[in-house]
């Protein structure tokens, strides 16, 4: 058995603008209605895709487009597996470049800090029932899920918990792979 957990390709979202941590909550916004960017993908993800029996996607725009982008393939979308919310705070400085700030939000995040998302605790019990959601689907034959960053980590740190052995763990490019197997 095999799952493949893939990371969406690279977002349409304009880059370098700075802002104010309480501007963050318009930018994470913008960034989760975001579909991705034209351009290439990678052949072996392409091959995941033609290769898997059941394809999932979040529900996250820009998973579903990287699946639609996969090729003329049929999927589905899940809420599950949308990506780890990204906190932010109500401070009116210091001015930095919103993806400075997401890093920086994201590492409190990691650290107990939520206002306006999702705690780590809540995102690993999700992160659990989505991994057990994959390896029902996994019965069935090879699943790929077109999913994010963080979440596809957590969800691969479960599967491995539940005696899954990951063959290839994922980066933390757009398009990346973890490859699971049992």
């Amino acid at each position: 058995m095999r799952i493949t957990l893939m990371r969406h390709g690279e977002p349409r979202l304009a880059r370098g603008r700075w802002i104010a941590p309480m501007q963050m909550g318009q930018w994470i916004e913008l960034y989760n209605q975001s579909l991705i960017k034209e351009g290439d993908i990678p052949a072996q993800c392409c091959a995941a895709a033609l290769s898997a029996s059941t394809i999932v996607a979040s529900t996250a725009p820009r998973a579903c487009s990287s699946a639609r982008a996969l090729g003329d393939l049929p999927f589905m979308q899940e809420a599950m597996f949308t990506e780890a919310g990204l906190p932010f705070a109500l401070w009116k400085a210091p001015w930095l470049p919103a993806e400075a700030w997401a890093v920086i939000f994201r590492l409190l995040w990691l650290f107990g800090y939520a206002r306006g998302s999702d705690s780590l605790t809540l995102t690993r019990r999700r992160a659990r029932a989505a991994a057990e959601r994959l390896v029902a689907l996994a019965a069935q034959g090879p699943v790929l899920l077109v999913g994010h960053g963080i979440m596809n980590r957590l969800i691969g740190k479960e599967l491995q918990a539940l005696g899954w052995r990951a063959r290839d763990r994922q980066g933390s490019r757009y398009w990346s792979m973890g490859v699971y197997e049992l």
